[in-house]
């Protein structure tokens, strides 16, 4: 019988995916096939890799013989030292494509089944709290069609003026929806406005996403700490060629608008490469604003407990094995607890 899933989030630098990476390959040299399933709203884009954080080789994990004899229980012979960790809805779909939480979820549905009829444990990993959200407490929503009337009024009001405009339509749906988290530009925002206007005139009756069993573990990062990862990740991205990065999908034939559409990394660079902003400006703004996110993040991860989801938390300043074992225990105990009940 397939067993439940188990949800990691975090703030961004706050080493969500490489834990869920050795989580997951804990449960592999165990015996146990395991996969990550993103959660992310950016990393679904082809080329879009230093910007979003893909970090791909995170999901390679290279263990020392004592933690691998301890992970899989003593039977550890003839296993390799090295496990590639499968993943899910990274790389699925092409830059300046409006990806939405609606085919977040259909694409989430497919991924969860497969690995359950294949009886392989999920991991669901990301930082995109409104993704995360609308597939644990089953967000019943329809695709959204686009309304030109409304984007040509939208198109000439101020950001401060759209998230006014948002906040009032997402208080007449009663919506828990579009935080600031996932809406940080104008077209962004515009598109939430869609959303909630659709929303507010049709009946949710006939939509239907299926429960889905998952513990919940919150990596908890100091704010110190997590100020200090950030800044020192910022600038390995800019050495790494983020600007250059940029620079070739544009070439590719993606307009600068759609790439500044995505926000924080693809907003600011963006405009610095097109030559809205100098260097230095866009490495300072940019850094202010993802200090900023990392900060809303937490408060909807927040916000989640309050709307009743249980957030076991976990320290990132734990020992990887420590951060491991602590998760398994907090899983193993779930399933306990039912088996009692």
């Amino acid at each position: 019988m397939s067993r439940k899933m188990i949800t990691i989030v975090g703030p961004t630098a706050s080493g969500k995916t490489a834990l869920a990476a050795h989580l997951a390959t804990s449960y592999i040299v165990g015996g146990q096939p395991a996969e990550i399933i993103s959660g992310d709203s950016r990393q679904v884009y082809r080329n879009m890799d230093i910007g979003t954080g893909k970090d791909l080789c995170d999901y390679t994990v290279k263990l020392s013989p004592e933690t691998m004899e301890r992970w899989s229980n003593g039977m550890s012979h003839g296993l390799p030292d090295t496990i590639h960790v499968p993943y899910h809805l990274i790389d699925i779909c092409n830059p300046g494509e409006k990806y939405n939480i609606f085919q977040y979820q259909q694409d989430f549905l497919h991924a969860y089944s497969d690995c359950q009829q294949r009886e392989v444990l999920p991991i669901l990993c990301g930082g995109s709290g409104l993704y995360v959200e609308s597939v644990i407490r089953e967000y019943n929503l329809s695709p959204v069609p686009k309304n030109e009337s409304l984007r040509a009024q939208m198109a000439t009001k101020s950001m401060e003026e759209l998230t006014a405009i948002l906040m009032d339509l997402k208080e007449k749906n009663n919506s828990d929806m579009h935080n600031k988290t996932d809406v940080d530009s104008p077209q962004r925002a515009i598109r939430a406005i869609e959303i909630e206007t659709y929303n507010l005139t049709h009946k949710t009756d006939d939509r239907y996403f299926p429960p889905i069993d998952t513990v919940v573990i919150g990596v908890d990062i100091p704010r110190d700490e997590r100020r200090r990862k950030i800044s020192s990740r910022l600038k390995a991205r800019v050495d790494e060629g983020m600007a250059d990065e940029i620079r070739r999908i544009i070439d590719s034939g993606v307009s600068p608008d759609d790439l500044i559409y995505y926000g924080l990394e693809y907003k600011y660079v963006t405009e610095y490469v097109i030559g809205r902003r100098s260097y230095e400006d866009m490495l300072e703004q940019l850094e202010i604003h993802i200090h900023q996110f990392a900060k809303r993040q937490m408060t909807w991860f927040r916000g989640m407990e309050r709307r009743g989801i249980k957030i076991h938390w976990v320290s990132a300043l734990m020992t990887m094995e420590e951060k491991v074992n602590r998760i398994r225990e907090i899983y193993e105990s779930s399933h306990d607890k039912e088996d009692i009940a």
